[in-house]
């Protein structure tokens, strides 16, 4: 066939596209919701899956904080692979990949099955996310349009985070496996309808990709994450063997980002970092997410195991901060044009700072209210300061770097989500497993389990019975709050110093 012969099927087959294109948005942003929600969804499911597979501390926290970890550092190399041979052929094989992990950690026998099923989640869903946008843009020509599709991809990739606990918790109530097996068959719709709906992206299989820049990235946050945890938990390793791989991870994302910064087509654009305003977002993209996940995660176990709330409770007890974190991310819209960027964010990340004070106050005995409307004030806070971070990466680069920018958003959303648990779950084992002292009437070995973690300790606790379980359950409960409170003030410093800088950082006239 001839380009002129085949110029009218180029031709019709954009226009279905376009006919198409809010079709293709509905489908784009519900495989963005499957993404987001698995890194949250787990949550509520931590004592059910506990009480089933019985992980030590450290391959609880691998199992919840893999796939952020492997989705992260894989975001950029895919969109770029995309790039290069399709982007729809990557969706779709994606689609195939998140299917069969999710049917494989639905049914995982050991810690260390589900934590490889779950890396397997990762790699699939950082093969569909850097499409979801870069289709938007292909799809959507008019710009008013691109907009409003843009904004609406936005809010479901804030959300999703946001609602994965609920929906973990309306799952569990069923069975554990239940949050990874309600993946099949939405996938089993999304893929005809991909496979009929998304268009065929133009191929650049000419530019060159660096497959050590990849590596790189991969293997240095991961050796990063590695090294945090057995640090804090030092379960497979001694002390000085967990610096030396945190240390190794350093030195690898400092190669990395060095190479990239002399490569003629980096798979990170590290020059965008020089602007201020930029780095600022990023940094408030990152702490966001990382406050936000992280704190979800000690705050679903907190309502569980030291209230005794079921999943299912646990769950609409956290409704208030999804519905704030959907408000916030609407209301921010109408709030940056009026005070600018600067306001917007440092005061987002003042109020969740602000609504986890309180918590700092609180012991084993319920605060209902006083939940909620904390629980509101981070929801709400957390997304209006997304937002306008967003805003504020998106504003300081030219056009031309647009793909670049939005795919380092990307990689900090999904990096804060994965060091937002593993830092502040090391942290809190750390805090919990010294407070935790012998109980009269349980084994030695017995309490070493119980200092894992909260959820094993309440695992021992039934096993153990009468009063000698009673009394471990409720000395673990004390030791998990003491270890909250810590993880509450290194989170209120973080946030505190991250909306310090970024009130001192950026300009007044930023996107007013």
């Amino acid at each position: 066939m001839t380009v002129t012969q085949a110029a009218p099927l180029v031709r019709r087959a954009v226009q279905e596209h376009r006919d198409n294109r809010w079709s293709i948005l509905v489908l784009l942003c519900l495989s963005l919701l499957l993404i987001t929600v698995d890194a949250t969804v787990l949550h509520i499911a931590v004592p059910a899956l506990t009480a089933a597979l019985e992980p030590s501390a450290v391959q609880l926290l691998w199992i919840i904080d893999v796939y952020s970890l492997v989705v992260a550092p894989l975001l950029i190399m895919f969109g770029s692979l995309g790039d290069r041979y399709g982007r729809k052929r990557l969706v779709l094989s994606g689609f195939v990949l998140f299917g069969l992990a999710s049917a494989g950690a639905a049914f995982a026998p050991t810690p260390l099955t589900l934590i490889l099923a779950r890396a397997l989640l990762g790699v699939g869903g950082a093969m569909i996310m850097p499409a979801t946008l870069s289709l938007i843009r292909q799809v959507f020509t008019d710009r008013r349009e691109r907009a409003i599709a843009l904004g609406v991809w936005s809010a479901v990739a804030a959300a999703g985070a946001a609602i994965g606990p609920l929906i973990g918790g309306v799952l569990v109530h069923v069975w554990w496996g239940a949050v990874f097996l309600i993946n099949v068959p939405i996938l089993a719709g999304l893929i005809p309808a991909a496979a009929r709906l998304l268009p065929e992206s133009p191929r650049r299989a000419g530019e060159p990709w660096d497959g050590l820049s990849a590596g790189l990235s991969v293997v240095g946050i991961l050796a990063l994450a590695f090294g945090l945890k057995e640090a804090g938990a030092g379960s497979l390793m001694p002390l000085w063997a967990s610096i030396a791989v945190f240390l190794a991870g350093v030195g690898l994302l400092v190669w990395f980002v060095k190479r990239q910064s002399r490569l003629a087509t980096p798979l990170l654009e590290v020059g965008l970092f020089r602007d201020r305003a930029f780095t600022t977002g990023v940094a408030g993209v990152l702490l966001g997410v990382f406050a936000l996940v992280g704190l979800q995660l000690m705050l679903a176990q907190y309502l569980q195991l030291v209230l005794g709330d079921s999943p299912l409770h646990a769950a609409l007890r956290m409704l208030p901060l999804v519905l704030s974190a959907i408000s916030g991310g609407l209301a921010a819209a109408h709030i940056l044009p009026r005070i600018g960027m600067r306001a917007t964010m440092s005061g987002g990340l003042g109020l969740v700072a602000l609504s986890l004070t309180p918590t700092l106050s609180w012991g084993v005995e319920g605060h209902p209210v006083m939940l909620a409307v904390c629980f509101v004030g981070i929801g709400f806070g957390v997304q209006v300061a997304l937002l306008a971070a967003s805003d504020t990466i998106m504003s300081s680069v030219p056009e031309s770097h647009a793909g670049g920018a939005a795919a380092i958003e990307e990689t900090a959303y999904e990096l804060g989500a994965g060091l937002g648990v593993a830092v502040l779950g090391t942290i809190t084992s750390l805090v919990y497993a010294p407070a935790l002292h012998t109980v009269p009437g349980v084994s030695g070995g017995e309490m070493d389990k119980a200092r894992q973690s909260l959820a094993g300790a309440a695992h021992v606790a039934d096993q153990v019975g009468g009063s000698a379980g009673g009394a471990l359950l409720d000395a673990a409960r004390w030791a998990f709050v003491n270890a909250l409170h810590t993880t509450v003030v290194v989170s209120v410093v973080l946030l505190s110093l991250t909306a310090t800088a970024v009130a001192l950082l950026l300009r007044r006239d930023r996107g007013v």
